[in-house]
Protein backbone atom coordinates (compact mmCIF):
# COMPACT_ATOMS: atom_id res chain seq x y z
CA UNK A 1 0.00 0.00 0.00
CA UNK A 2 2.82 2.36 0.92
CA UNK A 3 4.58 1.52 -2.32
CA UNK A 4 1.48 2.44 -4.33
CA UNK A 5 1.16 5.73 -2.48
CA UNK A 6 4.78 6.57 -3.27
CA UNK A 7 3.94 6.01 -6.94
CA UNK A 8 0.84 8.18 -7.31
CA UNK A 9 0.71 10.02 -3.97
CA UNK A 10 3.10 12.94 -4.76
CA UNK A 11 1.30 13.68 -8.02
CA UNK A 12 -2.06 13.66 -6.25
CA UNK A 13 -0.78 16.04 -3.57
CA UNK A 14 0.44 18.44 -6.26
CA UNK A 15 -2.96 18.34 -7.98
CA UNK A 16 -5.07 18.63 -4.83
CA UNK A 17 -5.15 22.49 -4.75
CA UNK A 18 -6.25 22.60 -8.41
CA UNK A 19 -8.83 19.87 -7.83
CA UNK A 20 -10.19 21.75 -4.82
CA UNK A 21 -10.43 25.07 -6.67
CA UNK A 22 -12.08 23.46 -9.72
CA UNK A 23 -14.42 21.51 -7.50
CA UNK A 24 -15.65 24.65 -5.77
CA UNK A 25 -15.55 27.36 -8.43
CA UNK A 26 -16.74 25.17 -11.34
CA UNK A 27 -18.72 22.16 -10.22
CA UNK A 28 -19.77 23.60 -6.87
CA UNK A 29 -21.16 26.75 -8.49
CA UNK A 30 -22.83 24.70 -11.22
CA UNK A 31 -24.52 22.71 -8.48
CA UNK A 32 -25.60 25.91 -6.72
CA UNK A 33 -27.02 27.28 -9.98
CA UNK A 34 -28.92 24.06 -10.60
CA UNK A 35 -30.29 24.20 -7.07
CA UNK A 36 -31.43 27.81 -7.55
CA UNK A 37 -33.14 26.92 -10.82
CA UNK A 38 -35.34 24.41 -8.97
CA UNK A 39 -36.60 26.96 -6.43
CA UNK A 40 -39.05 29.87 -6.46
CA UNK A 41 -36.29 32.45 -5.84
CA UNK A 42 -37.61 35.26 -8.01
CA UNK A 43 -35.87 37.97 -5.98
CA UNK A 44 -32.29 38.82 -5.03
CA UNK A 45 -32.98 38.58 -1.29
CA UNK A 46 -31.35 35.76 0.62
CA UNK A 47 -33.55 33.36 2.45
CA UNK A 48 -35.36 30.08 2.22
CA UNK A 49 -37.39 29.53 -0.94
CA UNK A 50 -39.63 26.55 -1.68
CA UNK A 51 -38.63 24.02 -4.30
CA UNK A 52 -40.80 23.99 -7.40
CA UNK A 53 -38.98 21.26 -9.33
CA UNK A 54 -38.84 21.82 -13.09
CA UNK A 55 -41.56 24.47 -13.09
CA UNK A 56 -39.09 27.21 -14.10
CA UNK A 57 -37.94 25.14 -17.09
CA UNK A 58 -41.51 24.41 -18.15
CA UNK A 59 -42.32 28.12 -17.98
CA UNK A 60 -39.22 28.94 -20.04
CA UNK A 61 -40.08 26.62 -22.91
CA UNK A 62 -43.64 27.95 -22.92
CA UNK A 63 -42.41 31.55 -23.19
CA UNK A 64 -42.32 33.18 -26.61
CA UNK A 65 -39.35 35.40 -25.75
CA UNK A 66 -37.14 32.47 -24.72
CA UNK A 67 -38.14 30.41 -27.77
CA UNK A 68 -37.35 33.44 -29.95
CA UNK A 69 -33.90 33.70 -28.35
CA UNK A 70 -33.26 30.00 -29.06
CA UNK A 71 -34.23 30.48 -32.72
CA UNK A 72 -31.93 33.50 -32.94
CA UNK A 73 -29.13 31.44 -31.40
CA UNK A 74 -29.67 28.65 -33.92
CA UNK A 75 -29.43 31.05 -36.87
CA UNK A 76 -26.40 32.79 -35.36
CA UNK A 77 -24.64 29.47 -34.73
CA UNK A 78 -25.17 28.21 -38.29
CA UNK A 79 -24.11 31.50 -39.90
CA UNK A 80 -21.09 31.90 -37.62
CA UNK A 81 -19.80 28.34 -38.03
CA UNK A 82 -20.31 28.15 -41.81
CA UNK A 83 -18.85 31.61 -42.48
CA UNK A 84 -15.83 31.14 -40.21
CA UNK A 85 -15.01 27.69 -41.60
CA UNK A 86 -15.29 28.88 -45.21
CA UNK A 87 -13.10 31.97 -44.76
CA UNK A 88 -10.62 30.18 -42.48
CA UNK A 89 -10.17 27.33 -44.96
CA UNK A 90 -9.95 29.72 -47.91
CA UNK A 91 -7.21 31.78 -46.28
CA UNK A 92 -5.36 28.62 -45.25
CA UNK A 93 -5.49 27.38 -48.85
CA UNK A 94 -4.07 30.66 -50.12
CA UNK A 95 -1.21 30.67 -47.61
CA UNK A 96 -0.56 26.95 -47.96
CA UNK A 97 0.65 27.61 -51.48
CA UNK A 98 3.50 29.69 -50.04
CA UNK A 99 2.64 33.17 -51.31
CA UNK A 100 5.24 35.97 -51.04
CA UNK A 101 4.91 37.90 -47.79
CA UNK A 102 3.17 35.03 -46.06
CA UNK A 103 4.12 36.26 -42.58
CA UNK A 104 2.48 39.63 -43.30
CA UNK A 105 -0.75 37.98 -44.45
CA UNK A 106 -0.76 35.69 -41.41
CA UNK A 107 -0.42 38.70 -39.13
CA UNK A 108 -3.22 40.55 -40.94
CA UNK A 109 -5.56 37.55 -40.71
CA UNK A 110 -4.76 36.97 -37.03
CA UNK A 111 -4.88 40.62 -35.99
CA UNK A 112 -8.67 40.72 -35.32
CA UNK A 113 -8.20 38.12 -32.59
CA UNK A 114 -6.17 40.68 -30.61
CA UNK A 115 -9.20 43.01 -30.43
CA UNK A 116 -11.64 42.56 -27.58
CA UNK A 117 -15.20 41.57 -28.44
CA UNK A 118 -16.53 44.74 -26.83
CA UNK A 119 -14.32 47.03 -28.92
CA UNK A 120 -15.13 45.05 -32.06
CA UNK A 121 -18.85 45.20 -31.29
CA UNK A 122 -18.79 48.97 -30.78
CA UNK A 123 -17.02 49.56 -34.11
CA UNK A 124 -19.20 47.15 -36.05
CA UNK A 125 -22.29 48.59 -34.42
CA UNK A 126 -21.28 51.98 -35.79
CA UNK A 127 -20.57 50.50 -39.24
CA UNK A 128 -24.03 48.95 -39.36
CA UNK A 129 -25.78 52.12 -38.21
CA UNK A 130 -29.12 52.26 -40.04
CA UNK A 131 -29.24 56.02 -40.57
CA UNK A 132 -30.19 57.09 -44.10
CA UNK A 133 -30.01 60.05 -46.41
CA UNK A 134 -27.02 62.37 -46.71
CA UNK A 135 -25.90 61.41 -43.20
CA UNK A 136 -25.91 57.67 -43.89
CA UNK A 137 -22.88 56.03 -42.38
CA UNK A 138 -21.00 52.76 -42.37
CA UNK A 139 -22.29 49.84 -44.42
CA UNK A 140 -25.43 51.70 -45.46
CA UNK A 141 -23.26 54.45 -46.91
CA UNK A 142 -21.25 51.81 -48.81
CA UNK A 143 -24.45 50.28 -50.18
CA UNK A 144 -25.58 53.75 -51.24
CA UNK A 145 -22.32 54.46 -53.07
CA UNK A 146 -22.50 51.08 -54.83
CA UNK A 147 -26.11 51.77 -55.88
CA UNK A 148 -27.32 48.81 -53.81
CA UNK A 149 -30.17 50.69 -52.22
CA UNK A 150 -32.26 47.55 -51.74
CA UNK A 151 -29.75 46.45 -49.06
CA UNK A 152 -29.84 49.71 -47.10
CA UNK A 153 -31.41 49.46 -43.63
CA UNK A 154 -31.97 45.72 -44.08
CA UNK A 155 -29.56 44.88 -41.28
CA UNK A 156 -31.87 46.03 -38.51
CA UNK A 157 -35.18 46.13 -40.33
CA UNK A 158 -36.61 43.34 -38.16
CA UNK A 159 -38.28 41.75 -41.22
CA UNK A 160 -35.92 38.77 -41.37
CA UNK A 161 -34.37 36.76 -38.56
CA UNK A 162 -31.57 35.65 -40.89
CA UNK A 163 -30.71 39.21 -41.86
CA UNK A 164 -30.63 40.42 -38.28
CA UNK A 165 -28.51 37.53 -37.02
CA UNK A 166 -26.17 37.68 -40.02
CA UNK A 167 -25.44 41.26 -38.98
CA UNK A 168 -24.36 39.88 -35.60
CA UNK A 169 -22.44 36.94 -37.09
CA UNK A 170 -20.44 39.09 -39.52
CA UNK A 171 -18.09 40.68 -36.92
CA UNK A 172 -17.71 37.32 -35.16
CA UNK A 173 -16.70 35.71 -38.47
CA UNK A 174 -14.23 38.54 -39.12
CA UNK A 175 -12.71 38.11 -35.68
CA UNK A 176 -12.38 34.29 -35.55
CA UNK A 177 -11.59 33.37 -39.17
CA UNK A 178 -7.88 33.96 -38.55
CA UNK A 179 -7.90 31.42 -35.72
CA UNK A 180 -9.49 28.77 -37.94
CA UNK A 181 -7.02 29.69 -40.69
CA UNK A 182 -4.15 28.98 -38.28
CA UNK A 183 -5.64 25.57 -37.39
CA UNK A 184 -6.06 24.51 -41.02
CA UNK A 185 -2.67 25.93 -42.04
CA UNK A 186 -0.97 23.92 -39.28
CA UNK A 187 -2.85 20.87 -40.56
CA UNK A 188 -1.67 21.42 -44.13
CA UNK A 189 1.94 21.90 -42.98
CA UNK A 190 1.73 18.70 -40.92
CA UNK A 191 0.89 16.50 -43.92
CA UNK A 192 4.00 14.57 -45.05
CA UNK A 193 5.33 15.80 -48.44
CA UNK A 194 5.61 12.16 -49.53
CA UNK A 195 1.80 11.94 -49.78
CA UNK A 196 1.68 14.85 -52.21
CA UNK A 197 4.54 13.49 -54.28
CA UNK A 198 3.02 10.00 -54.46
CA UNK A 199 -0.33 11.40 -55.58
CA UNK A 200 1.30 13.51 -58.29
CA UNK A 201 3.35 10.55 -59.49
CA UNK A 202 0.10 8.58 -59.80
CA UNK A 203 -1.24 11.32 -62.08
CA UNK A 204 -3.62 13.04 -59.65
CA UNK A 205 -4.67 16.53 -60.66
CA UNK A 206 -4.42 19.41 -58.18
CA UNK A 207 -8.16 19.18 -57.48
CA UNK A 208 -8.02 15.42 -56.85
CA UNK A 209 -4.90 15.89 -54.70
CA UNK A 210 -6.80 18.15 -52.34
CA UNK A 211 -10.10 16.27 -52.60
CA UNK A 212 -8.83 12.74 -52.00
CA UNK A 213 -5.48 13.17 -50.22
CA UNK A 214 -5.16 16.45 -48.31
CA UNK A 215 -8.71 17.24 -47.15
CA UNK A 216 -9.27 13.79 -45.56
CA UNK A 217 -6.14 14.40 -43.49
CA UNK A 218 -7.74 17.56 -42.12
CA UNK A 219 -10.96 15.92 -40.88
CA UNK A 220 -9.83 15.79 -37.20
CA UNK A 221 -8.94 19.50 -37.36
CA UNK A 222 -12.25 20.32 -39.03
CA UNK A 223 -14.12 18.45 -36.28
CA UNK A 224 -12.17 20.29 -33.58
CA UNK A 225 -12.85 23.63 -35.26
CA UNK A 226 -16.55 22.78 -35.53
CA UNK A 227 -16.80 21.99 -31.82
CA UNK A 228 -14.81 25.07 -30.79
CA UNK A 229 -16.88 27.41 -32.95
CA UNK A 230 -20.16 25.85 -31.84
CA UNK A 231 -19.14 26.23 -28.21
CA UNK A 232 -18.11 29.87 -28.74
CA UNK A 233 -21.29 30.79 -30.61
CA UNK A 234 -23.46 29.49 -27.76
CA UNK A 235 -21.69 31.76 -25.29
CA UNK A 236 -21.50 34.93 -27.38
CA UNK A 237 -22.60 37.77 -25.14
CA UNK A 238 -20.28 40.77 -25.17
CA UNK A 239 -20.27 41.16 -28.96
CA UNK A 240 -24.07 41.00 -29.19
CA UNK A 241 -24.51 43.30 -26.21
CA UNK A 242 -22.10 45.87 -27.70
CA UNK A 243 -23.76 45.84 -31.13
CA UNK A 244 -27.46 45.54 -30.36
CA UNK A 245 -27.75 46.60 -26.72
CA UNK A 246 -29.70 44.84 -23.98
CA UNK A 247 -33.21 45.36 -25.27
CA UNK A 248 -33.07 44.22 -28.92
CA UNK A 249 -35.72 41.49 -29.03
CA UNK A 250 -34.98 40.59 -32.65
CA UNK A 251 -31.28 39.87 -31.91
CA UNK A 252 -31.62 38.52 -28.36
CA UNK A 253 -30.01 35.15 -27.60
CA UNK A 254 -30.29 33.12 -24.36
CA UNK A 255 -27.10 34.58 -22.84
CA UNK A 256 -28.39 38.15 -23.29
CA UNK A 257 -31.85 37.13 -22.06
CA UNK A 258 -30.24 35.55 -18.99
CA UNK A 259 -28.40 38.81 -18.25
CA UNK A 260 -31.57 40.86 -18.61
CA UNK A 261 -33.41 38.42 -16.34
CA UNK A 262 -30.67 38.61 -13.74
CA UNK A 263 -30.85 42.42 -13.77
CA UNK A 264 -34.53 42.07 -12.86
CA UNK A 265 -33.38 39.94 -9.88
CA UNK A 266 -35.27 36.87 -11.08
CA UNK A 267 -32.59 34.50 -9.81
CA UNK A 268 -34.42 31.21 -10.41
CA UNK A 269 -35.32 32.02 -14.02
CA UNK A 270 -31.80 33.26 -14.82
CA UNK A 271 -30.35 30.09 -13.28
CA UNK A 272 -32.69 27.95 -15.39
CA UNK A 273 -31.54 29.71 -18.58
CA UNK A 274 -27.91 29.15 -17.55
CA UNK A 275 -28.52 25.42 -17.01
CA UNK A 276 -30.25 25.13 -20.40
CA UNK A 277 -27.20 26.73 -22.04
CA UNK A 278 -24.91 24.40 -20.12
CA UNK A 279 -26.91 21.41 -21.34
CA UNK A 280 -26.67 22.58 -24.96
CA UNK A 281 -22.90 23.05 -24.62
CA UNK A 282 -22.59 19.59 -23.05
CA UNK A 283 -24.48 18.05 -25.99
CA UNK A 284 -21.76 19.43 -28.27
CA UNK A 285 -18.67 18.89 -26.13
CA UNK A 286 -19.23 15.51 -24.45
CA UNK A 287 -19.52 13.46 -27.70
CA UNK A 288 -16.38 15.18 -28.99
CA UNK A 289 -14.46 14.36 -25.80
CA UNK A 290 -15.65 10.74 -25.94
CA UNK A 291 -14.61 10.50 -29.61
CA UNK A 292 -11.17 11.94 -28.81
CA UNK A 293 -10.62 9.51 -25.94
CA UNK A 294 -11.58 6.55 -28.15
CA UNK A 295 -9.22 7.72 -30.89
CA UNK A 296 -6.33 8.10 -28.47
CA UNK A 297 -7.05 4.66 -26.98
CA UNK A 298 -7.09 3.10 -30.45
CA UNK A 299 -3.73 4.66 -31.34
CA UNK A 300 -1.98 3.22 -28.27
Amino acid sequence: MYGRFRTWGPGLLVLLPTIGLLGYFVYGLIGATLNTSLTAQHAARRGSYPYVGFENYANLFAEERFLNSLKNLGVLTVAFIVGTLIFGLLWALLLEKGVPGESIFRSVYLFPMAISMIASGVVWGWLMNPSTGDDARGINRLFHLLHLGFLENSWWSGTSRWTNMLAIALPAIWQLSGYIMALFLAGFRGIPPELREAARVDGASEFKLYRHVLFPQLSPIALSALIILGHMSLKLFDLIYAIAGPSQFRTEVPSVYMWNTLLRSDMAKAAAIAIVLLAVVAVLVIPYVAYTVRQESAER
